[in-house]
């Protein structure tokens, strides 16, 4: 075990021996950034929320994208990107010994196109970002293998929910958090295998259950008191389903009800000899985050079918041996890979490119191997220049702004990002001020005016889903924040039809 001192916070951080094991395997020197630095340095490569309006730079269409037109790089749709339009090794150049890599990384990275939004194998999905194998979702981010998902976050395998979070195999469910195989439920907490059920925190296996903790195996508890089915009915009927103020006191009552719950360490199931939280299905994983059948990961956030791999944000499925990634996946032994996946196999400091094996330092490429900066070389020409390369890389580092050092075994500085601090889900997990982003040394960007002409104040909206006109469609309603807050406030919103129809049908 070794002590060190972060290169970013100047705070101690700990190497395990197994650590060194893994950076053994992979060939890697010890990192000189703490665990949680390090992840906050690959999450500003990911924005999953902010969209922009913007014309396609190779068919001139107008599209959506994460990226503004502003952006220094070119921007593709999705059809145009994955089409025969355009080909990564175009934009080859040589390597050049005289500059720093992640100099030349970075000029390189504002010539290559870039694809408006990372989905994949979608279908009528607007709005979405991260998403893959997903149907008729909107507004949905880090979505996979789901139909008709409204307004979520990391939902997988599941159907007809909206306003979720970290979800997995469930179906008709409304403002769920951590919660797996729930069926027709709405807000319910760290659920597992729960029917017909509202308001409930920690509670698995149970039908029929109302505003209640802590229970196991149960049916017709309301409260947490014991009823029998025609007495729940009649205690539910006391509750105005489909009130918005009922919803609320009740909501009300449901935070208080956390508050004298008892609490687990962790929401860990079904795993061995792992720490973190929100983990299923999982063997030796350690420091994880919403990580799914997963074994051997350190330092994972946002994983599912992944193994022997360490600091990686968005994995999976299928991988192995990934080391500091972000949006990764269906592929094995990569490392300082950002959007890479999808028969993916030893692949460094790479953006974007797939199908694809032995690449450093690439972008834009799909069924190539061999390349450096995108230029295609002999397998003998490969091996040879590349260790020449890490040599260079260590002998000639890059400094960013505020001092600190990029040696072969860094990820990428945050310069390098195209988002700003504010763009990213770094402001979700690491939130910071204007002030303290700049100081910080990270870019930020102001939010567009928005001159909505609001036709819908909130307060003046129906209480009752029954008493609500379809004419609420047409209408523009004034967020109730108003734009004070610190969140990604777009100051007003519409109800698109298929999100009033889920309200009536629950």
């Amino acid at each position: 075990m070794e002590i060190k001192i972060c290169q970013n916070c100047h705070q101690e951080f700990r190497i395990e021996p197994e650590d060194f094991t893994f950076y053994e395997k992979m060939k890697v020197p010890p990192p000189t950034w703490c665990p949680e630095c390090r992840m906050r340095r690959r999450i500003l490569f990911r924005n999953e929320r902010v969209f922009y309006s913007r014309k396609c730079d190779l068919c001139g269409k107008s599209i959506i994208a994460m990226y503004p037109s502003s952006a220094p790089f070119p921007v593709y749709c999705n059809p145009c990107w994955w089409g025969d339009g355009w080909e990564g090794r175009a934009y080859a150049r040589d390597y050049d010994f005289s500059k720093p890599f992640m100099e030349q990384l970075r000029e390189f990275l504002r010539v290559v196109p870039r694809a408006a939004l990372m989905v994949y194998q979608i279908m009528n999905s607007p709005y979405t970002n991260h998403t893959y194998l997903s149907k008729d979702c909107y507004l949905a981010s880090s979505t996979i293998s789901s139909e008709n998902i409204l307004y979520s976050q990391s939902v997988d395998e599941s159907f007809f929910c909206t306003d979720c979070y970290s979800v997995i195999r469930s179906e008709l469910c409304y403002e769920c958090i951590f919660s797996e195989r729930c069926y027709r439920s709405s807000f319910v907490i760290k659920c597992r295998e729960c029917i017909e059920s509202t308001f409930l925190y920690d509670c698995v296996n149970c039908k029929h259950c109302f505003l209640s903790s802590n229970l196991r195996n149960r049916e017709y508890v309301f409260r947490n008191r014991q009823y029998s089915k025609n007495e729940y009915f009649e205690k539910l009927q006391t509750f105005q389903q489909g009130s918005a103020r009922a919803f609320e006191e009740a909501r009300d009552d449901f935070v208080a009800l956390t508050r004298t719950a008892l609490h687990r360490y962790a929401n860990i199931v079904r795993a061995t000899d792992s720490s973190g939280d929100n983990i299923s299905n999982a063997k030796n994983a350690r420091h994880c985050f919403d990580v799914h059948e997963v074994e051997n990961e350190t330092y994972a956030f946002r994983c599912i079918n992944e193994k022997d791999s360490m600091d990686v944000f968005g994995g999976g499925p299928s991988s192995e041996q990934w080391y500091e990634a972000m949006s990764t996946g269906l592929g094995s032994r990569c490392k300082f890979c950002v959007y890479t996946w999808e028969g993916v196999s030893d692949i460094e400091y790479s953006f974007f490119c797939h199908s694809s094996s032995n690449l450093f330092g690439c972008a834009g490429l799909r069924n190539k191997s061999y390349c450096i900066l995108n230029t295609q070389y002999a397998k003998e020409e490969y091996e040879q220049l590349v260790p020449k390369i890490i040599d260079h890389m260590n002998s000639m580092p890059y400094t960013d702004p505020k001092g600190r050092i990029y040696k072969y075994g860094e990820f990428f500085p945050p310069e390098l990002s195209p988002f700003s601090y504010n763009e990213t889900i770094a402001q979700e997990y690491f939130p910071l001020t204007k002030e303290q982003a700049t100081q910080q040394g990270y870019q930020w960007r102001d939010p567009e005016k928005r001159n909505y002409a609001i036709t819908q104040n909130p307060e003046d909206l129906p209480d009752h889903i029954k008493d609500t006109p379809d004419s609420i469609l047409q209408k523009i309603i004034g967020c109730a924040h108003q734009g004070i807050c610190t969140d990604q406030c777009t100051t007003a919103f519409r109800i698109i039809p298929q999100e009033i129809e889920f309200y009536q049908k629950m």
